[in-house]
């Protein structure tokens, strides 16, 4: 008897897994079936079940600026609460997938006051920086599953040069995700492709096959023990970045997606008028129709996405405005309100303090203090929107960003 190769044993519960593969695929088992290279993927035995999943982003360049550490998602309590961890971000060029901060990802020594088990770094060890950090985690939290994510507003561009050969594109991802100096750290791959056919459908229409034909392929170099996930856009509107590309025959190949269900209004609009940036629903006076969660939410399961490979997303941080005189939104503005790292945007575990809530329209808070006014989730509007998640049978949450949140995981402890 022919016996296919088995993938490399993450655990013996993976050997389990490909032998139990190896011996349905040769009709072995009673019942056995065959699969093809399109069958939708099979949630892993040890994931997450649907409606349970909470996945916070850890962004590669918060240990700079930020000083945010992967001793930080101990200390502050949410690694307890985490499923999945998505590390942001590996760079998409030349049509593979690439490191995006190599010192940061494996080579900077941290000290034993910054290490997750309080040993520091030794300058012969052969993984440093966040990668063994990371690995340090998951030693204290065996069920945490990480995702390296590629992409991002940033390097989103070098998709395209991807889509042209979607199969070289998955083996070399592959091959850097399971690159035997960190081969123990990732369970999967998180793709952030802001956004596929981004032309609109006016642009060329075949377009639209770009984003199957592209997960298709790292579904099919990853196979069933890896987990596939996409961050995608929560544009609803007619026409709009959903429209753009096929999401709804790309998602037999994910685990789940990630809609960015929060920036749909912001400072850029630098006179307003001030709106909630991740209101959940419609309200009056919203400055663009279906610029709501529950648009998105709507959209992507009339189109045929199963609800339980939706999550809902959240941000752990908020926008805003200064010049604003009216509290409620709606108002005029003359720019944005400083930040600490960006105008018109702030962390949560800043604004809580600095500008507290002093309203809530359409499942979200907004903030009026002097001339300034924000928009963001408290533990209260989370609540609401869990409530949300649960009434449509959604797959869990995501939150951008993790380093956003309370020393004490304020925001993410709200999630349930």
């Amino acid at each position: 008897m022919h016996v296919p190769h088995l993938p490399r044993a993450r655990s013996l519960r993976a050997l389990f897994s490909a032998l139990c593969s190896v011996a349905l695929g040769a009709g072995l088992l009673a019942g056995a079936g065959t699969a093809t290279a399109t069958t939708p993927a099979q949630a892993p035995a040890t994931q997450a079940a649907a409606g349970s999943k909470v996945v916070g982003y850890f962004t590669e360049w918060g240990t700079y600026d930020r000083k945010y550490y992967v001793k930080n998602v101990e200390t502050s309590g949410s690694a307890a609460e985490l499923t999945h961890i998505n590390y942001a971000f590996g760079n998409v060029t030349g049509g593979k997938c690439a490191m995006g901060d190599a010192y940061a990802a494996t080579d900077r020594a941290y000290t034993a006051a910054e290490s997750v088990d309080g040993t520091a770094d030794t300058w012969d060890q052969p993984l440093r920086g966040n990668f063994n950090q990371l690995l340090k985690l998951k030693q204290k939290h065996p069920d945490l599953k990480i995702l390296w994510s590629f992409g991002g507003w940033t390097w989103s561009g070098g998709f395209t040069e991807a889509a042209k050969d979607p199969a070289a594109f998955a083996q070399s991802c592959y091959d850097l995700v399971e690159n035997s100096k960190w081969a123990d750290v990732f369970d999967g791959i998180d793709i952030d492709w802001e956004y596929p056919n981004s032309c609109g459908l006016s642009c060329d229409e075949s377009g639209r096959d770009a984003f199957p034909k592209l997960m298709g392929a790292l579904r099919a170099k990853f196979g069933q023990d890896y987990l596939v996930t996409a961050a995608i856009t929560a544009d609803a509107t007619a026409g709009g970045k959903i429209d753009a590309a096929d999401y709804a025959g790309a998602a037999q190949y994910v685990d789940w997606y990630n809609p960015m269900t929060y920036d749909f209004f912001g400072a850029w609009d630098t006179t307003g008028p001030t709106a909630p940036h991740s209101p959940l629903t419609s309200y009056s006076g919203i400055p663009k129709a279906d610029y709501h969660s529950s648009a998105t939410i709507a959209k992507l399961k009339g189109l045929g996405v199963p609800a339980s490979k939706l999550l809902l997303g959240i941000g752990f941080y908020g926008r805003g405005w200064t010049g604003v005189t009216q509290s409620e939104p709606g108002g005029t503005a003359t720019g944005p309100a400083k930040g600490t790292y960006e105008n018109g945007i702030e962390d949560y575990k800043v604004l809580k303090q600095s500008c507290p809530a002093t309203g809530t329209v359409a499942g979200t808070a907004y903030a009026k203090c002097g001339s300034d006014w924000w928009s963001y989730d408290t533990p209260q509007t989370i609540a609401t929107k869990m409530s949300y998640k649960n009434e449509q049978g959604l797959g869990g949450t995501f939150f951008w960003e993790l380093s956003g949140d309370t020393g004490d995981g304020e925001l993410i402890k709200a999630i349930g």
